[in-house]
C-alpha cells in the first residue's frame, strides 16, 4: 500500500513536491497557531511605516570609499602609510596590503541634499534626496561567508531565521496565490539557502526562488510550477481529494492547525501555478519602463529585469523581496586585484537599473510603503592590496535605506578621516533589523518563536531603533 506522502511525491500536484517539503517541517516544528493559513496577513506590533521590503545585497563586498563615503583624507595622504594609531584590525583577508590608495573614481556632490557619490554610481547619485545613508555600518568579521551570513540571518555561525522569513512570520502575505518572501536570482555561496531560508521557523515563511545567479535573469522561473503530464482539471480533482482526506481529519481530531496549514500550503501551490507566471511576464510593461531599468541595454539588461521583476512583486503584495547583485563582467564585488576594472563593470551593470527601481516606485506611489536596502556585507580597506585591489574591512562601511517610512536626503553616522573605524553614531546589524522590523510595525522585542525549550528572535539580546533616521 502506497501511503499518502509517497502518493503526493510520485504524482506531484503541480508545486505539490515543493508544499510537501515544507509540511514535513511542520511535522517537526508545528504550525502556527489559530489559523490555517500561515502566511495569511497579521496585525502589526503598532502603525507600519512600511509595507513591503525591497532587499538589494551587493554580494562580495562593495567598496564604501569608492562610491558613498567620500573621504580627501585618503586623496592628501596616497602611498603613505596607514598610521598605526588607525590599522588595528589586521587578518588574513588582509596579507599584502600596502599603502594608503585615493579612490580611482571622482566624487561629486548630487541633488539639494548635497550627498557625495563616486562616478561610480552616476545615476544613484540623481536620486540621492530619496535616500538615507548610514555610513557608520560595522560588524567583527571579514570573511564572506559568517559576515553575509550575519547580514541575513543576525548570527555568524548559527542556523537562524532569514530577515525575510522573520518578516513574513510576523506579517504574512498580501497576496493569497503568491508567496510571502521571493528571492530573485540568488547566489548560492557564502552559506546559500540559509540566507533566505526559516531555520527553526516553519518551512512556509522561507524564501521562494526564482531562478540563480548561475542563469540569467530572463530565464528565471519559480521552480516546480509546472506539471505538464497531468491537466489542471485532474490537478484539481487530486487537490480535491487530498482536502477531503484533511478535512476528515480536522473532523476527527477538532481544530488542528498543522492540518489546516496542510490544506492552505497545497492551494498555494495550485493557486500559484495560474498566478506566479504573470509575475514574470514583462511583455506589458512599457518601453519606457523598460529602459528606465536599463532592459533596453545589455550591460544592465540582468539587473534591469531583477529589479523589475522585485517592484512587481511588492506592487502584488509580495511582503519581502531579496534581490542579489552578483556582478557584472567583472564578477562579484571582491576585487583583491583590478579594482577598476572589477567595481567600474559592476557598477556599470546595476547602477541604472537601481536609480530606475527608485524613480519607478516613486512615480507609482509606492515608494512611500516600500522599504528599499542598499546593502554589502562589509567594505574594503583604504590600503591597497596585490597592487591594483583592496581587502575586506568590516570595521565601518555604508549602507543606504530609500522610501518606507525613512528620512530622505539624509546622512546618519560617519568613519573616520580614512574611512576605517565607524565613529560617529556605529551602526551593527542588529540595529538594522531592528531599525527595519520598526518600519514594518513590528517590535523586535516582541517578534519572537519558540523553539527548543527558548525564546529565540532575529536580533537576539540586541539590537536598537534607529530612530535619528526616521521620517
Amino acid at each position: 500500500m502506497i501511503d499518502r506522502r509517497r502518493w503526493l511525491r510520485s504524482t506531484g500536484c503541480g508545486v505539490g513536491s515543493l508544499a510537501l517539503s515544507a509540511l514535513l517541517h511542520w511535522d517537526a516544528v508545528g504550525a502556527e497557531e489559530s489559523t490555517g493559513n500561515p502566511l495569511a496577513p497579521k496585525r502589526p506590533h503598532f502603525p507600519a511605516r512600511a509595507r513591503n521590503v525591497i532587499f538589494l545585497y551587493m554580494h562580495g563586498g562593495a567598496s564604501h570609499i569608492d562610491s558613498f563615503d567620500y573621504r580627501p583624507e585618503l586623496e592628501r595622504r596616497h602611498g603613505d602609510p596607514l598610521p598605526e594609531s588607525v590599522n588595528t584590525a589586521r587578518n588574513q583577508f588582509n596579507a599584502n596590503l600596502g599603502t594608503i590608495l585615493k579612490s580611482p573614481w571622482k566624487f561629486r556632490q548630487y541633488g539639494q541634499s548635497g550627498a557625495w557619490v563616486s562616478d561610480l554610481f552616476p545615476h544613484v547619485g540623481g536620486v540621492v534626496d530619496d535616500l538615507c545613508f548610514i555610513k557608520s555600518m560595522h560588524s567583527n568579521n571579514n570573511a564572506h561567508t559568517p559576515a553575509t551570513l550575519e547580514l541575513h540571518t543576525g548570527t555568524q555561525t548559527l542556523m537562524r531565521p532569514s530577515v525575510g522569513a522573520w518578516v513574513t512570520y510576523g506579517l504574512g502575505s498580501e497576496n493569497e496565490n503568491l508567496p510571502g518572501f521571493v528571492t530573485i536570482c540568488p547566489p548560492l555561496t557564502y552559506s546559500g539557502q540559509r540566507n533566505f531560508g526559516a531555520a527553526f521557523l516553519p518551512a512556509a515563511y522561507q524564501g521562494t526562488m526564482i531562478g540563480t545567479n548561475r542563469i540569467s535573469a530572463k530565464q528565471a522561473r519559480f521552480r516546480n510550477i509546472e506539471n505538464r503530464s497531468v491537466t489542471t482539471v485532474e490537478q484539481r480533482r487530486m487537490l480535491d481529494l487530498l482536502r477531503a482526506g484533511n478535512r476528515e481529519q480536522l473532523q476527527r481530531s477538532g481544530s488542528d492547525a498543522e492540518w489546516e496549514a496542510r490544506i492552505a500550503s497545497f492551494e498555494l501551490a495550485f493557486r500559484m501555478q495560474s498566478h506566479a507566471p504573470e509575475v514574470l511576464d514583462i511583455s506589458g510593461e512599457s518601453q519606457q519602463t523598460l529602459s528606465l531599468y536599463g532592459i533596453d541595454d545589455t550591460v544592465t539588461e540582468n539587473y534591469g529585469r531583477e529589479l523589475l521583476l522585485a517592484r512587481r512583486c511588492v506592487e502584488r503584495g509580495v511582503r519581502f523581496v531579496h534581490v542579489a547583485h552578483t556582478g557584472g563582467r567583472g564578477g562579484r564585488w571582491d576585487q583583491h586585484s583590478g579594482l577598476v576594472k572589477g567595481h567600474g563593470d559592476n557598477a556599470r551593470s546595476c547602477d541604472k537599473p537601481i536609480a530606475g527601481l527608485i524613480r519607478d516606485l516613486k512615480q507609482r506611489g509606492l515608494l512611500d510603503e516600500t522599504l528599499v536596502i542598499w546593502s554589502t556585507e562589509f567594505g574594503r580597506t583604504p590600503e591597497v592590496q596585490n597592487k591594483t585591489g583592496r581587502g575586506h574591512h568590516a570595521q565601518g562601511f555604508t549602507f543606504w535605506l530609500a522610501g518606507g517610512g525613512v528620512q530622505a536626503g539624509s546622512t546618519y553616522g560617519s568613519t573616520d578621516a580614512f574611512g576605517y573605524h565607524a565613529v560617529e553614531h556605529p551602526v551593527d546589524l542588529h540595529d538594522l533589523h531592528a531599525t527595519v522590523l520598526y518600519l514594518l510595525g513590528l517590535d523586535h522585542t516582541r517578534l519572537t518563536y519558540r523553539y527548543s525549550g527558548r525564546d529565540f528572535r532575529l536580533t537576539d539580546v540586541a539590537g536598537h531603533v534607529l530612530r535619528e533616521i526616521i521620517a
